[in-house]
């Protein structure tokens, strides 16, 4: 009997993502991992580096976790808020800000290349005017927020 009830709680831990929990810690994997990609494709395409942010991702992953729990896939946050409003409540001070969305990738390569192969996301994956980038996932919903600061 205790083996069974062994097995059946390491089957119940195997079904708990840390990426499914909402108060848990983006993994740093996610972020490096998309760093190196997005980099080498701004250079491949003749655009300057752009770094990672932490309120950049404080913000975007705030909105993946806004349609993770509210159930919803939508660059309107739940309340209305447009990018610009939430960058605002986050406290970045942007002159240029752009978004892409995404759900039901598994990984930071698979949006990566969902986001290439899309010609709006790639066009903001390379927009010159972007200086900075936050990169939030929850579940399977993911941010990506492109800015430059004021």
């Amino acid at each position: 009997m205790r083996y069974i009830l062994l097995i059946f709680g390491i089957f119940l831990s195997a079904c708990v993502s840390e990426t499914t929990d909402l108060r848990s810690p983006q993994p740093a994997a996610v972020s490096s991992d998309f760093d190196g990609a997005l980099g080498l494709f701004r250079a491949q395409n003749g655009r300057e580096p752009i770094r990672p942010d932490t309120q950049l991702t404080a913000i975007a992953r705030s909105h993946a976790q806004d349609m993770a729990r509210n159930g919803f896939f939508a660059h309107d946050g739940s309340d209305g808020s447009t990018l610009r409003q939430r960058l605002r409540r986050g406290g970045y001070r942007a002159c240029f800000g752009a978004e892409n969305i995404g759900n039901g990738y598994p990984n930071a390569q698979a949006v990566f290349q969902g986001w290439q192969a899309s010609n709006g996301h790639r066009r903001n994956m390379l927009l010159k005017e972007a200086r900075a980038y936050g990169l939030g996932r929850v579940g399977d919903y993911w941010v990506l927020v492109l800015a430059a600061p004021c």
